[in-house]
């Protein structure tokens, strides 16, 4: 039987200083992508950065995604909110979309996580089964 698991996608040790160097290159990846469309138009500011926030939740484990969503906050108030490249006070609008992204990064960060301990338990060989269930009433 084949091991599941990503083929060909390293897995980083997830508080190593490798983790975390990948979260701020995700970053600085999603930036630009996210440059590039707001250039054509875009108004999700977030757009770019959910997506690879779960690929790097995945590879490199939930510290260092939380520490790219965290360094994405700041970023994208900062480059992408309008006035551009400026910390002005929010308007309603976008600080909704901060709290929006807040709610799914935490939901896709515990996804990613999720799925990274499944795929490690999988390739030590899945669930053994026990001699007796607990859930059988010896009775």
């Amino acid at each position: 039987m084949r091991r599941a698991g990503l083929v060909g996608v390293p897995r980083v040790r997830p508080w190593s200083w490798q983790a975390f160097l990948l979260g701020f290159i995700v970053v600085a990846v999603s930036a630009a992508l996210q440059g590039v469309c707001v250039a054509l138009g875009a108004k999700l500011y977030f757009a770019a950065f959910l997506p690879s926030l779960f690929v790097l939740g995945i590879v490199a484990g939930a510290p260092a995604a939380v520490f790219a969503a965290l360094l994405t906050v700041p970023l994208v108030w900062w480059a992408f909110i309008p006035p551009f490249f400026q910390f002005m006070p929010l308007s309603s609008a976008g600080a909704d979309s901060i709290n929006l992204f807040c709610l799914l990064a935490v939901l896709l960060i515990g996804l990613a996580d999720l799925c990274r301990e499944m795929m490690a338990m999988i390739s030590r060989g899945g669930l053994k089964p026990s001699g007796e269930s607990t859930a059988t009433n010896s009775q």
